[in-house]
């Protein structure tokens, strides 16, 4: 419903908005980084892991490092890194826009070194071992 009173895409406001957010994420963010350094991809975990049911309090989610490229518009790849008590968690290749075979050639040159991809299981609780 919400959507039905916001303004278009076409707005003044939304596009200044838009156009800064752009900027600042892609070149002056991603952009200037990978040229300082010298990278071909910015490497980082997708986000922490997934987060149990919580019934009382609900979701824990705790953040996503998918934010930056898509603000920036670009690429971003995420593969299984592995997990953490159980709990699936991902590594994500991203950087400058238009260069996807780089990204898809790292993330596959990951998955075959690390093999940390594990074959989803539905877990009533988890084994909580310190």
């Amino acid at each position: 419903m919400a959507a039905r009173t916001t303004e278009p895409l076409s707005d003044s406001t939304y596009l200044s908005v838009w156009t800064a957010a752009r900027r600042l994420s892609r070149g002056d963010g991603i952009n200037r980084t990978m040229t300082q350094h010298t990278l071909d991809a910015i490497v980082a975990p997708t986000g922490g892991p997934a987060w149990v049911t919580d019934l009382v309090n609900g979701d824990h989610f705790g953040g996503s490092n998918s934010l930056y490229p898509a603000v920036a518009g670009v690429p971003n790849i995420t593969v299984p890194a592995g997990d953490v008590r159980g709990l699936p968690v991902g590594i994500s290749f991203f950087g400058r826009a238009w260069s996807e075979l780089t990204f898809f050639r790292l993330a596959y040159a990951f998955e075959q070194a690390t093999n940390a991809r594990t074959v989803p299981r539905w877990l009533p609780s988890l084994p909580l071992t310190n």
